[in-house]
């Protein structure tokens, strides 16, 4: 082959290989200077003022953005109420339906970004940006978040029923989700550190407390201190509503002391715990040096939300921008 064939079939091939898989590179940190150049500012300023009356919504928004990024990409569908088209909402699927929130502080920040910059963000952008300000507001680390995502026209109930993973779900099962949508077992573990804040009900890991898998009996990687407290809060026959903090140590601060529960087995959900309590799991190893490293976590957790945060952005023309985050425009 001649060094022009060459270069020409290289050349072809690139240009394939970038049609094919687009690359995040429309996404730019900058996005936002000229039209909406404090959108960042006023984003946070709305966390901040909600954070006063309820100290769960920095956990509360940054899962939203989560569950969004996890289903049709970081598109803003999870934001989608019923009507118009749309006639599955992802918000009743199962691991959304009443305990997904912070929806109402969405609509505050759209309504502040739009009277800055009306027509200009998307809600997708939104979340993005409100997750990052949850978790520096929350004591943890700041990172240029990257923009430019427009809004999807669509909701996928199904999709958030299938893609995003549940706390009962084994190691295998959640670390093959993270690797649908392109995120390896160190994102696995850093996003899984977003359980430093934040509560869960009952109803999410009551199978632990009284009969694990139909054995009749407790989980037995639970710490039995840990356990009987756990017992005490969620009875058998009571509430599976009841609120536990995902993190007992600091419940509303963002730090390692997630991951240094797991190691005193002292993960609420079956999912944290099974990070470090699975034999022979490449999690173990990445868990031990967060638990020892607060700054190795946050960097790698600052890293693993740009990661999750560049899953199939819509740019360019696809999709809109919308001027009320519960409703495709028009409808």
């Amino acid at each position: 082959m001649s060094s022009f064939t060459y270069s020409l079939f290289t050349t072809i091939f690139l240009v394939l290989t970038i049609f094919l898989h687009p690359s995040n590179a429309q996404l730019s940190s900058t996005f936002y200077s000229s039209t909406c150049p404090n959108v960042s500012s006023v984003v946070r300023s709305v966390v901040q003022q909600a954070l006063q009356s309820d100290p769960r919504i920095a956990a509360s928004l940054t899962r939203l953005h989560f569950h969004d990024c996890f289903v049709n990409g970081c598109d803003g569908s999870i934001l989608l109420d019923v009507g118009g088209n749309i006639t599955l909402s992802e918000k009743n699927a199962g691991p959304n339906n009443n305990s997904a929130r912070g929806f109402d502080v969405v609509d505050n920040i759209k309504t502040s970004v739009e009277n800055s910059c009306p027509g200009v963000v998307s809600c997708a952008d939104i979340l993005a940006l409100a997750a990052e300000a949850s978790v520096s507001l929350g004591g943890g680390p700041s990172w240029n978040v990257q923009l430019g995502r427009r809004d999807g026209l669509i909701a996928n109930q199904s999709g958030a029923n299938t893609s995003i993973p549940n706390p009962t779900e084994s190691l295998a099962n959640v670390t093959a989700k993270f690797a649908a949508v392109g995120l390896n077992v160190t994102d696995l573990v850093a996003l899984s550190g977003a359980h430093t804040f934040g509560r869960a009900q009952c109803r999410f890991f009551n199978q632990r407390l009284f009969n694990l898998s139909g054995t009749g009996s407790p989980d037995p990687t639970l710490n039995a201190t840990y356990l009987a407290t756990l017992q005490q809060n969620c009875p058998q026959n009571g509430s599976g509503n009841t609120l536990n903090n995902l993190d007992p140590s600091s419940p509303d601060t963002f730090d390692n002391n997630y991951f240094q529960n797991l190691l005193s087995n002292q993960g609420l959900l079956q999912t944290d715990q099974e990070l470090f309590s699975t034999n022979g799991a490449a999690t173990i190893s990445v868990i031990n040096n967060f638990a020892a490293n607060q700054t190795a976590f946050f960097q790698a957790f600052a890293q693993s939300m740009i990661n999750m945060g560049n899953i199939s952005p819509l740019t360019g023309s696809r999709g809109e921008i919308r001027s009320d985050c519960k409703r495709v425009n028009g409808s």
